[in-house]
């Protein structure tokens, strides 16, 4: 059974060494975990046993847990029929379906004409309108609405569906990302020690067994302690983290990583923004238009030794990045690229953590202007985007 077990954990993709296999049963033979009251062994007592002595970095773990379960208990994939079926999900296959052809028809429009037009179709409509391609409505081609398709439109109410919209007006509530969620996978505490600075700074709180010892012998044998500060990772990070709207697809892995970055770094300062930085940002949601951090306060308050991350998606309509009134949400006097560059100018360790799978970056414009403005020092959520993006932090 236990060569078996030794394969599949080969195939899945661990190095396991016939050596480690050997330890593991020497282990057994010599009765490391025995067996509970019933005479049997127990399962947990063996995954401890097996862990130990066959995964030798902890970044494994969960390649690990994935395959133990897969071997020993299996992995059962049902479909319950019974239950019933969500209106939101019958609502959603009524929606319209446009073709490629059908899309490829409909034309943008330009900042200021979509502006200016908008304002007409205010004075002009009268009634409600619904799969047409002028009026404000849904689930039609209009470049004002919901519901339906336009390749840059300003979206009234309902949910984002292409995000592609240039402003959206609804009122929009944002959660706060959690920092106490427990991590689903290890491996993002892993990468981020990539970025560590040890340093002994505060009160003398710990035994300094060296120099306590060289003491007392230079004092004759009389014993004279010595303390000193503990060691702690003295890394500085400032975080920025985008939220709401298509953030919202992202939320538990930026949580994730959000709780791991509170963990491993001592010394570190948390901000909000919404799809791109403008002249200011929050840290509480539902308060982030009352307590506003002016973005100018933040550049001018901390130095330049802090590390700089973003974590965003940058999904959005360029116009959000380039054009001054581009954000969503309200008219913003300078473009958010000039912001961006600010920040970066002023922290020169910077990158970008992207969440969306990299694949699909060289179909989002907003995306590949973001990563002009980062120098290309975006990396993607995953746990070898996050290794490249400290080992070039720690520079």
């Amino acid at each position: 059974m236990l060569i078996d077990f030794f394969y599949t954990l080969r195939s899945a993709k661990l190095p396991v060494s016939v050596k480690e296999y050997l330890t593991l049963l020497e282990a057994l033979k010599a009765d490391v975990v025995g067996p509970n009251s019933d005479g049997a062994y127990g399962l947990d007592d063996f995954y401890y046993l097996s862990r130990t002595a066959l995964v030798k970095d902890e970044k494994h773990y969960d390649k690990f847990d994935r395959a133990f379960a897969a071997y020993f208990k299996g992995v059962e994939m049902l479909t319950d029929f019974t239950k019933e079926v969500p209106l939101d999900w019958l609502k959603k296959t009524l929606e319209r379906e446009f073709t490629a052809e059908e899309k490829a028809k409909i034309e943008k429009m330009g900042w200021d004409e979509l502006m200016e037009t908008l304002k007409k179709r205010f004075e002009e409509q009268k009634e409600r309108h619904e799969g047409g391609s002028k009026w404000i409505g849904t689930g039609g081609t209009s470049p004002f609405g919901n519901g339906g398709y336009n390749p840059q439109g300003i979206r009234i109410g309902g949910a984002g569906k292409n995000k592609s919209a240039v402003k959206v007006w609804d009122q929009r509530a944002y959660k706060d990302y959690d920092d106490s969620q427990e991590l689903g996978t290890r491996n993002i505490k892993v990468a981020l020690r990539r970025l560590r600075k040890f340093a002994r700074e505060g009160h003398e709180e710990e035994l300094d067994l060296d120099d306590t010892i060289h003491s007392t012998a230079a004092n004759a044998g009389y014993l004279d302690i010595k303390m000193r500060p503990e060691r702690h990772n003295n890394v500085k990070v400032l975080l920025l983290m985008d939220v709401g709207g298509t953030m919202d697809e992202h939320i538990q892995r930026v949580e994730e990583l959000f709780s791991a970055v509170k963990t491993e770094f001592k010394h570190l300062e948390f901000f909000y923004f919404h799809n791109c930085v403008y002249d200011f940002m929050w840290k509480n949601n539902k308060r982030r238009f009352s307590e506003k951090f002016a973005t100018w306060d933040i550049l001018r308050k901390y130095n330049k030794d802090y590390k700089l991350i973003f974590v965003g998606d940058a999904t959005m309509s360029p116009y959000e990045i380039l054009q001054p009134g581009g954000s969503v949400e309200y008219n913003n006097e300078e473009a958010g690229a000039e912001w961006i560059q600010r920040l970066t100018h002023t922290f020169p360790k910077f990158a970008w953590i992207n969440p969306e799978p990299q694949g699909v970056w060289q179909y989002r414009q907003s995306i590949s202007v973001m990563q002009q403005l980062m120098s290309n020092r975006m990396y993607p959520l995953t746990l070898r985007g996050l290794e490249e993006a400290m080992r070039m932090l720690s520079k």
